[in-house]
């Protein structure tokens, strides 16, 4: 292997949304750094199901019977 091509592996510490923290190994930052996330699976709505967008089921076919009840079809 080519020497010096690899970036340093080295210990941070992560402080989630909530303020829980844990340390792992990362290429980002230098020794000792903290990463402070943003977003992270406990927050995010694509990991917790988020907040479901309610769909009125009468509303759609009411609007749909609006837009497209006068047409029939022809045998």
């Amino acid at each position: 292997m080519k020497a010096d091509i690899h970036p340093d592996y080295h210990k941070i510490k992560v402080v989630m949304t909530d303020g829980t923290t844990f340390e792992t190994y990362s290429t980002w930052g230098k020794e000792g750094d903290t990463l402070t996330l943003e977003i992270d699976p406990k927050s995010h709505p694509a990991w917790t199901g988020g907040a479901q967008r309610l769909v009125d089921k009468g509303g759609q076919v009411a609007r749909f019977q609006k837009r497209f009840g006068s047409f029939t079809l022809k045998r």
